[in-house]
């Protein structure tokens, strides 16, 4: 399809946590809640539990390098299983979606707005997220946007996960646009480094836990947020 934009960009698929939401806003509150739910309600525990994941109970935040950033979660699922062995692999799956799926969603800016103008261009639009599939229809049902996406993976999708280029590739092939006239859109080394290795131009945006100096060494372009991404396109 031709796009209204000048840079011949024909779909952008985006990361979810950290790029259509802001990260910090919706992860902090979703790591509290769950750790206190994992713990029973025992804070001592739930604050050693913090320390497991890289997170810190009592000020709220994740540390910038934890693994949960741009993990999976069968990744959280294979370092907290040792620290839980009244819980199955399973059930402690099942519990990080659950809290994952209610977990309260900022979005990094207005979504509906920007998408309608994406769209409306010409674009296809997706979601290639390491959440569970099951949480990101949620988050995305929640602000009233999952009807924007011609596709949206998470990591138990079946296409892998990032950095690996499994659901990039996918997304590719479901809309038919070439890897070299899409955009990867993420705030984070892992986003990135998938959008290259599937031949796609890469955008970093600032609304996770990297920096600038993190990410642009893998970007073609640094932004502020998502939605920088009309002027930079070219789209009135």
């Amino acid at each position: 399809m031709t796009t209204a934009n000048p840079r011949n960009v024909g779909a952008i698929l985006f990361d979810k946590d950290g790029t259509l939401f802001d990260f910090g806003a919706t992860w902090n509150a979703w790591a509290k809640a769950f750790l206190m739910r994992l713990a029973n309600g025992d804070r001592a525990r739930a604050v050693a539990l913090g320390h497991v994941i890289g997170f810190d109970l009592d000020a709220g935040l994740f540390a910038p390098d934890s693994f949960v950033i741009a993990g999976t979660p069968d990744e959280l699922v294979t370092t907290l299983s040792p620290e839980c062995p009244d819980l199955t692999d399973a059930a402690l799956f099942a519990l990080i979606n659950e809290e994952a799926a209610a977990a309260p969603m900022a979005e990094a800016v207005p979504l509906a707005p920007l998408l309608e103008r994406l769209s409306g261009s010409g674009l296809r639009l997706g979601v290639a997220t390491n959440d569970a599939e099951a949480p990101a229809y949620a988050h995305l049902d929640a602000a009233g946007v999952r009807h924007w996406f011609d596709f949206i993976a998470g990591s138990d999708s079946g296409y892998g996960a990032k950095p690996e280029p499994g659901q990039l590739l996918a997304f590719c092939s479901s809309v038919g646009v070439a890897p070299d006239r899409v955009l990867m859109v993420g705030d984070s080394t892992h986003d990135l480094m998938a959008g290259r290795a599937a031949g796609m131009r890469t955008v970093a945006v600032l609304t996770g836990l990297a920096t600038a100096a993190d990410l642009q060494p893998f970007a073609d372009l640094v932004l502020p947020d998502i939605g920088h991404l009309p002027d930079w396109l070219g789209i009135s």
